[in-house]
């Protein structure tokens, strides 16, 4: 097929048992504008243009190596909403294509400011992510379109400019509707006997894009997921839909070029089901914090699903939390926007060599593999060492939104969800072009695709909590309002240690920084060492939890939670802990407490774990204590504790008497003597590994607490 040139009969190529799901979603009523309403009425514009390639071979965005496309299977458009409350007039427009060049946007925004009159600083513009567009960047193994990048700034003038000049009254709302089933985490962290190699050949790599489902590799996810689909709605005073915008932390589903992806169909759908034949009416989705979010579920078996039906299921959501939005006929209109200057970063004299090396071996000739491909971007990076991206921040009555050049993980969304004055809020990545990916500082250490050297992985490593901060402020900002404390979920269980008054209470359930909190009181306070990943998935269940939401753990990877506390030959310890590894995958299969001194060889303490290989066959799995190698003494016994399962334990230690609870047993697993090692002056305490750091665990753990 060339290129589409009658839209209207793509629309009916949608699948009708498609829409037939989404017949029961009706828009709500709202009031007139009128008297009443508390300051000017709303006025909102909106547009859409064709940014399809029409010159063809075009170079295709977002794969390893360069490709081109020769059809079109759905059109590329840009749809842009301009919005008024009498005293200033904001921009947010969303195109459909990987990512729009910073550059690039900075002169769409001068001409379009021009044209309209409207600042560029009150001007949002964003991509989808489609993977399936034309190229309008040098990435990896594919470079810019010449024609396609030449073609594309001016539809976008075209677009803010239409919708400038099609102000009208109108009310607005917003809403949201989880939908988990739709974005899952898919960077998994290898087990440390399985570690992946990078492009140069060494073996560093501890998380890694997409795994495959269920592969034995790999111990789980990297972060959690943000399950939320974020609407806001725009509608005339008597009720006709004007545009609807979303938002969803997925990364893409996958299309043949040259395709909008599934944010086209997702457009389609809820337009033919709200605004039937209207085409004045806009629909749009938005790339939510997804650097590390995809549709697969790799944690379970392959499910096989079209394109379309994940869009109808996740429009179906949208329309779900459209069905409960409360419209405004005036609403305050506020937006920010802050320039960072951001140092890039180079990779280490190793990896410049190979590059070098690399790069004569290829005579000029483009990369044919992976390793070419990041030969030439290290390269690259050696003329660049800092960037200037934008970051904004947009109020729209009590709703928020974040915009950040970058493609950030679902974790770093949450920080901002959670503490900004607004509520709701919803981020918008890939706005004001594109740093390129951004983990949190305690990922980086672990490797992979978004850490390997190239120009998109560059940037410095606290980059992530400055903008996190930044844009926190500017909320403050707009809003005359603190940023909101984050809190972890208290139900009854935590009350219940609480009451029992404990020396130290680490919840582990934090979602940034290098501290573990002591819950206690008594500001003992514990420091993660690298190697760790935050807010995974804790215990589900009901007495962790407060209003339904999932307790929170810390995924050790080779790290280690250290503390110092005076600890009585008298004390109690318990703890909740998930075990990522096979029960025969190594010596010992790790360590969950450890008390002792730090870096002594000998290990002299108190040393609580799961037993491997060492123990044979039958003992693998089990947990024991053991006292260190001067004196060598352990207990072991109890049921062998399954992988990938959360479980309770309690170890009781009454001078040389030892006792380890199971699960909330009354009846110990195992019990006995074993010598005390432990220096009296010892205050080491360590949760998630040995205080020799030998056999540190690899897996969740949470509520950590000592008596």
């Amino acid at each position: 097929m060339s290129v589409l040139t009658d839209r209207r009969e793509f629309l009916r190529q949608t699948s009708a048992a498609s829409l037939a799901c989404l017949g029961a979603l009706v828009p709500a009523a709202a009031t007139r504008c009128g008297a009443a309403v508390d300051g000017p009425c709303l006025r909102a514009g909106t547009a859409q243009v064709d940014i399809t390639p029409q010159t063809f071979p075009v170079l295709v965005c977002g794969g390893f190596l360069s490709r081109s496309a020769t059809q079109v299977h759905d059109p590329l458009l840009a749809r842009c909403l301009v919005l008024d409350d009498g005293n200033q007039r904001l921009v947010i427009m969303v195109a459909d294509t990987i990512e729009i060049p910073y550059e690039m946007q900075e002169a769409v925004k001068t001409a379009a400011a021009t044209a309209t009159g409207i600042p560029t600083d009150r001007m949002l513009i964003a991509a989808t992510h489609t993977h399936s567009g034309g190229s309008l960047l040098s990435a990896l193994g594919t470079k810019a379109d010449p024609a396609y990048s030449a073609f594309l700034p001016g539809r976008l003038v075209e677009c803010i400019t239409q919708a400038a000049a099609n102000l009208r009254p109108a009310q607005i709302g917003w809403s949201s509707e989880d939908y988990p089933e739709g974005t899952h985490c898919r960077v998994f962290i290898r087990r440390p006997d399985c570690l992946d190699v990078d492009p140069l050949g060494r073996q560093n790599v501890r998380a890694m894009m997409h795994p495959g489902h269920q592969n034995p590799q790999f111990i789980g996810p990297c972060g959690p997921t943000d399950p939320q689909v974020s609407v806001l709605a725009v509608q005339t005073p008597e009720g006709k839909p004007i545009a609807l915008l979303a938002n969803y932390s997925m990364h893409y589903f996958g299309a043949e070029p040259i395709s909008a992806d599934y944010y086209g169909d997702f457009v389609r759908l809820v337009s033919q089901q709200l605004a039937p034949g209207d085409d004045s009416f806009i629909a749009m989705m938005s790339h939510g914090t997804s650097g590390d979010q995809q549709w697969q579920d790799y944690a379970n078996p392959a499910q096989s699903i079209s394109r379309v039906q994940y869009a109808t299921a996740v429009a179906e959501a949208a329309l779900r939390a459209y069905r409960r939005i409360e419209f405004h006929e005036s609403v305050p209109l506020a937006m920010a926007e802050r320039q960072l200057t951001i140092r890039l970063e180079q990779p280490d004299a190793e990896a410049q060599a190979w590059a070098d090396k690399t790069m004569a071996a290829m005579n000029g000739r483009d990369p044919q593999t992976l390793p070419e491909v990041y030969a030439r971007e290290i390269v690259l990076l050696r003329a660049m060492h800092q960037a200037q991206r934008k970051l904004q921040v947009v109020r729209i009555g009590d709703l928020g939104i974040a915009a950040l050049p970058a493609e950030v993980y679902a974790i770093t969304g949450l920080k901002l969800k959670q503490q900004c004055p607004l509520s709701p809020m919803f981020n918008i990545e890939l706005a004001n072009g594109s740093i390129g990916y951004i983990p949190p500082p305690e990922l980086r250490p672990l490797g992979g695709y978004n850490a390997w050297p190239a120009r998109h992985t560059a940037t410095q490593q606290d980059i992530e909590p400055i903008m996190v901060s930044t844009l926190l402020e500017m909320f403050e900002e707009v809003t005359g309002l603190p940023r909101r404390p984050m809190t972890l979920s208290q139900g009854p269980a935590p009350a219940r240690t609480l009451a029992q008054k404990p020396l130290a209470y680490w919840r582990l359930g934090e979602i940034e920084g290098t501290r573990a909190w002591d819950a206690s009181g008594h500001d003992h306070h514990g420091t993660y060492e690298t190697g760790y990943a935050f807010y995974l998935d804790g215990p589900d269940r009901d007495d962790l939890r407060s209003g339904g939401e999932m307790p929170r753990a810390v995924q050790f990877v080779g790290g280690r939670m250290k503390a110092q506390l005076a600890v009585g030959r008298d004390y109690a310890v318990e703890c909740w802990f998930w075990n990522g590894l096979p029960n025969d995958s190594r010596s010992v299969t790790g360590y969950l407490i450890s008390l002792g001194p730090d870096g002594v060889a000998t290990c002299p303490g108190d040393h609580l774990g799961i037993s491997g290989t060492d123990s044979g066959t039958d003992a693998a799995g089990r947990l024991f204590f053991f006292n260190g190698n001067e004196r060598y003494e352990s207990l072991s016994g109890g049921p062998v504790i399954a992988p990938r399962t959360w479980n309770h334990v309690r170890l009781v230690r009454r001078g040389e008497q030892v006792a380890v609870h199971l699960n909330g047993g009354a009846e110990p697993i195992f019990s006995g003597t074993v010598s005390a090692t432990r220096p009296v002056d010892s205050r080491d305490v360590f949760v998630g590994g040995r205080s020799d750091n030998f056999a540190n665990f690899e897996g969740r753990m949470a509520e950590v607490a000592v008596f």
